[in-house]
């Protein structure tokens, strides 16, 4: 699944492929809006972790990855 989030005063979002369901990530990101937790804390599918203060979220944006097509084939 694919997660961009604006970060207030950053120049370009960040955009991540995520293993994690849009259940579990709602739920992160409400966590740290409501001041529950200091970081949103989510992980790409090479396993890498992205760390964002709450404070400076802007938006979170969740969905389904746009699939490219590569090869020729006919129209």
């Amino acid at each position: 699944m694919e997660v961009k989030i604006g970060v207030q005063y950053a120049p370009r979002e960040i955009v991540l492929e995520s293993g994690q369901s849009v259940e579990e990530v709602e739920r992160l990101v409400n966590d740290a809006l409501a001041g529950k937790t200091q970081l949103l804390s989510l992980q790409d599918e090479k396993g890498r972790k992205v760390l964002v203060p709450a404070d400076r979220l802007a938006y979170v944006e969740i969905g389904e990855p746009t699939v490219r097509k590569v090869g020729f084939g006919t129209l």
